[in-house]
């Protein structure tokens, strides 16, 4: 229970009443500079309430009518503005005309690496490196769909098996395993062919019954010695770069049942402009025929 409010004999200072154990709490006052301090917050938050959005009440406070997504609209309006005229002549060039102007090219490869920053390097890396799981790199010799402008430029364009875009590239490898066109066996043997025509192979004998198999039912995608073809979007199986696993197990269960990527088609997100620069980027990290 409180006791009598007194003063305190040592300091001078009014106690609370409080007492514990025999400490008793002092009614220190609060500094002078720090209370004109908080109602000069208070002042100052209640200005700030009718300026400027605060409260959500039949949209938001604030006479003054700024909000911080007006602002950022007018400033995006004015960079609009500004990069407008670089824009429509990359828009209505080719990426191959653009590679071919140094002024364009230069802005190009600037502005694409921002855009494949932003929409890109979650799959491929942000150097287009790639990962295994399905995600081709960008900066090697190898590609799927081809690798000058064009093939480039169209791929970003439509992407790979999706819904967005009825020219999008389609390729689809049979499930030999799941639906039965092979046996467990059988999808063994090929998957040693495969390493052989990579110089990998470790039992001849198995290769040499898995080339009979290839032959029949792999080859007039992959080609004969597993080149690849570019316009059906099949892989080169002999050499090291590989999507998925590489050793005889993990090309098995490819075969078998096979996970096929998927791309978006940027020409549904992207103004042309930006995807042309993109396809100039992407062809500049060093893959691009």
């Amino acid at each position: 229970m409180p006791t009598k409010i007194e003063k305190d004999a040592i300091t001078g200072t009014d106690t609370t009443g409080h007492e514990w154990d025999g400490l008793k709490e002092l009614n220190t006052p609060l500094p002078t500079w720090w209370l004109y301090t908080f109602y000069a917050c208070c002042v100052f938050a209640l200005v700030w309430v009718v300026l400027y959005p605060a409260i959500p009440v039949q949209g938001w406070t604030g006479i003054t009518g700024w909000t911080a997504r007006g602002a950022i609209t007018g400033e995006m309006e004015t960079a609009r503005a500004r990069t407008e005229p670089m824009l429509a002549r990359l828009r209505s060039a080719t990426p191959e005309q653009i590679a071919a102007n140094p002024e364009l090219r230069a802005y190009a490869i600037a502005g694409g690496r921002a855009v494949f920053a932003n929409n890109c390097a979650a799959c491929h890396g942000a150097g287009g490196q790639g990962a295994r799981g399905g995600y081709p790199s960008l900066a090697d010799d190898e590609w799927i769909w081809g690798g000058d402008l064009a093939a480039i430029h169209l791929t970003i364009n439509h992407g790979i098996r999706n819904q967005d875009s009825d020219e999008a590239r389609v390729s689809m490898m049979p499930r030999f395993g799941v639906d039965g066109v092979l046996t467990r066996a059988q999808i063994t043997d090929v998957a040693e062919h495969v390493l052989g025509l990579g110089h990998r192979s470790t039992d001849a004998a198995m290769a040499a019954r898995g080339a009979a198999l290839y032959a029949e039912n792999c080859a007039s995608c992959h080609g004969e010695r597993g080149e690849g073809n570019t316009d059906v979007g099949a892989p080169n199986l002999s050499d090291r770069v590989w999507l998925h696993a590489s050793d005889r197990a993990g090309i098995a269960a490819y075969i078998a049942n096979p996970q096929m990527g998927v791309m978006p088609a940027f020409a549904q997100r992207l103004d042309p402009a930006l995807v042309n620069m993109l396809a100039v980027y992407v062809h500049s990290l060093g893959g691009g025929r």
